[in-house]
């Protein structure tokens, strides 16, 4: 199918590994322009590099902390108008009400959560100046399938998951559509160290994540892959999904849903 995303222009954020990277890949490989933001340099021109090689596009690099205030809004200026934003920058720690302090739950806040509305707001108002563009969310299943032993997560992404139903549902009014993905458990370097803490606490040994994944007993066996979700993220921000707005598609092969008696 063919996306329609040639010479588009697309921000995502959180582009350096995991899903923000896939997300980019897919978006590429529809020629679709790209602007990617990031922590960390080395890896966001690597990435850059490979994307422009492969496919002839355009990809600028944009390095900072979006959970700081100054950063995000230096990242629209320095972007501008563009069609597609993918907020996917942020990771909120583990940990149950007690284990999480203050400054770790605002810190991880400001990043994932007020990241998401700051950047959301500002480039809402330029896309309404247009009347066109797709603001996309990354949030996680956590928002729906709480877990007190990951409480600063699951609350802010459930708060997410209403925002972007929110603004989503108004935003066709201006020629815009927001929406979200809930990805399921995605096989990343950051899931990868959540097993090796898992199976630490529970085997005393890091090295059997395996069999703390078979024990949760996945659909079709497996964790998600990355490329899936980004190609999910690839046809929604595309015109074949020109009547989605104010939804969040949960890709996780049914897993917030299969209960077992």
């Amino acid at each position: 199918m063919h996306l329609e995303l040639e010479g588009r222009r697309a921000v995502v954020t959180g582009a350096s590994r995991g899903i923000g990277r896939a997300i980019a890949k897919s978006l590429a490989e529809e020629r679709c322009n790209l602007a990617l933001a990031a922590r960390s340099e080395e890896p966001l021109r690597n990435l850059a590099d490979e994307l422009n090689n492969c496919f002839g596009i355009s990809v600028t690099t944009h390095r900072g902390d979006l959970g700081q205030r100054a950063d995000q809004d230096r990242l629209v200026r320095e972007t501008g108008p563009v069609d597609f934003v993918v907020n996917n920058a942020g990771a909120i720690p583990q940990g149950e009400l007690e284990d999480v302090d203050d400054e770790t739950w605002r810190k991880a806040w400001d990043l994932k959560v007020y990241g998401i509305i700051n950047l959301s707001r500002q480039y809402y108002t330029l896309m309404k100046q247009r009347r066109s563009g797709v603001i996309l969310n990354i949030l996680g299943m956590a928002g729906v399938r709480l877990n007190a032993r990951y409480i600063a997560g699951s609350t802010g992404t459930a708060g997410l998951i209403a925002f972007t139903r929110a603004l989503g549902s108004r935003s066709p009014d201006f020629g815009i559509r927001v929406l979200g993905i809930n990805p399921g458990l995605t096989d990343t370097d950051r899931v990868q160290e959540l097993l090796r803490h898992r199976s630490l606490e529970r085997f005393g040994s890091a090295d059997r994540g395996d069999e703390v994944v078979a024990d949760l007993n996945l659909p079709f066996g497996r964790m998600a892959r990355s490329r899936e979700i980004g190609e999910m993220a690839a046809f929604l921000l595309s015109p074949r999904a020109a009547y989605v707005s104010g939804d969040v598609v949960t890709v996780d092969g049914g897993f917030t849903h299969r209960t077992f008696f």
